[in-house]
């Protein structure tokens, strides 16, 4: 049985992942995700996308995070019309992801249309898909619960086992059965979570035996601070927001790491380690996630559970806490005076809310600007992130003058020390090869090289247009 193995994205880079497994002829897509970072080249990417879909038996997604399921209203536009499979936390993520960025294209269509009429220019500029499109890839997503093995196709099963990562978010094990000689095991991490992490469990180790691992690497040459040194660095940064009457501006992602800063400010604050002071998340989409999260209690860990469901406890909500949803209300937050936390999408300061929010207060010295996640080459984050005295914002620059600080342990990517602790804590007995994906190059050699170092003799960095054989 021929099976061979390919990356269209998340190669060598951060972000688009999408990985295709080719089983005698059949096609099976884990992932499908749009291309995210500096808005030209990444909209360039996505619209080069071009895979036939009457070459896929089916697409498997692991999680809800754009870069892992943007581009499946594409793929339907094309014409796919089989299943796609998820976990049941993954399709409504996925689907309030899809409807979201929908919505922004069509906005950014009409924004463009007018200013090209304005200016006498052609327009031809015209979004990836629609909301009827995400309607139409939603419904074919068949969900399916962890720890359920199924069959997608002839002779191979699937699996998800939690990953750890965002709420929902899964391994894929896939297993190819062949008839009188051994099966083959390929196991996809999509993104792979870390230990102690809020709300969602660990990432689980009692997948069967690989003898294929496609890993990410996201945090392939970087260590995270532990959640003690990070909890007390978030105190020491708030309460120099008080002292100063200051603002803090949290860019961040609209899923999972919005509800984590939440539940850890509630923690924070019933212990009196900070003062109580406003809270705003200004995203649409996190409020609606927020929803999502209260009603997926199968994905929590046991102390959210206990809080939550013995105890009655919202995780994700009190009473300093506002959800910001018009337009009108974000910007009536300038007028108000500090001090107060801003937490606002996008994560990567590349669209969104949070532009016109750090528009506003990124050169008051007052304020600060605290960076809790990824920042992709070339974003307006890495570059605030990276010390750039003056930044563009939209159509003007700005000089930075708040204080930027940043802290490592609020990423749900596992560092190269975590990634090698679960390695080997799963059973790596038949373990052929480790495929690297979703990292940057640096990050994934040295990565490559510590595994190495630590007994995993064969990896290899997956690179795009190149096909791997797991026979």
């Amino acid at each position: 049985m021929a099976i061979s193995l390919y990356s269209l994205g998340a190669a060598q880079e951060v972000t688009g992942s999408k990985h295709i497994l080719e089983i005698d002829g059949r096609s099976y897509m884990i992932d499908c995700g749009a291309f995210q970072g500096k808005r030209k080249e990444s909209d360039d990417k996505n619209r080069n996308f071009d895979y036939p879909p009457d070459k896929l038996e089916s697409v498997i997604i692991t999680h809800g995070h754009f870069d892992h399921c943007g581009l499946l209203p594409v793929l339907v536009k094309k014409g796919f019309n089989g299943n796609i499979y998820s976990t049941p936390a993954t399709r409504d993520l996925a689907s309030l992801v899809m409807m979201d960025s929908a919505r922004i294209q069509a906005r950014d269509a009409e924004y463009l249309r007018k200013q090209a009429k304005k200016k006498g220019e052609k327009f031809n500029w015209t979004p990836l898909y629609t909301e009827d499109d995400c309607v139409r890839a939603a419904n074919q997503i068949v969900t399916v619960s962890y720890n359920r093995p199924i069959y997608i196709g002839p002779d191979i099963q699937m699996e998800f086992f939690d990953a750890g990562h965002i709420l929902g978010s899964s391994f894929a094990n896939l297993t190819v059965k062949q008839h009188g000689k051994d099966d083959v095991r390929i196991l996809f991490t999509g993104d792979l979570g870390r230990k102690e992490k809020p709300i969602v469990r660990n990432p689980a180790t009692n997948v069967p035996a690989p003898d294929y691992i496609v890993v990410e690497s996201t945090y392939g040459n970087r260590k995270h601070e532990s959640t003690d040194l990070a909890l007390r660095e978030l105190v020491s940064v708030v309460r120099d927001a008080v002292d100063k009457d200051g603002k803090i501006i949290i860019p961040s992602f609209a899923i999972e790491r919005t509800q984590e800063l939440i539940y850890f400010l509630h923690l924070l604050v019933d212990k009196k380690k900070i003062p109580s002071i406003p809270i705003y998340v200004d995203s649409p989409m996190a409020s609606n996630a927020t929803s999502i999260f209260r009603v997926h209690p199968e994905c929590y860990d046991a102390s959210v559970t206990e809080a939550f469901l013995k105890h009655h406890k919202n995780p994700f909500g009190f009473g300093d806490l506002t959800f910001v949803t018009s337009v009108e209300e974000s910007k009536l937050l300038n007028d108000k005076d500090g001090p107060m936390i801003i937490i606002s999408a996008d994560g990567m300061c590349e669209a969104g809310r949070v532009l016109h929010h750090l528009a506003n207060n990124i050169s008051d010295e007052n304020n600060t600007i605290l960076i809790v996640g990824y920042m992709a080459e070339n974003t307006l984050g890495r570059k605030i992130l990276e010390g750039e005295k003056e930044v563009h914002i939209m159509d003007n620059w700005y000089k930075v003058n708040a204080r930027v600080r940043k802290i490592n342990a609020f990423s749900a990517h596992a560092d190269y020390t975590e990634t090698l602790e679960w390695l080997n804590e799963i059973d790596t007995s038949r373990l052929k090869k480790i495929f690297l994906v979703h990292g940057e190059k640096d990050a994934q050699e040295f990565l490559e090289n510590y595994l190495k170092e630590n007994g995993f003799k064969d990896v290899q960095i997956t690179k795009y247009g190149e096909t791997y054989d797991l026979t």
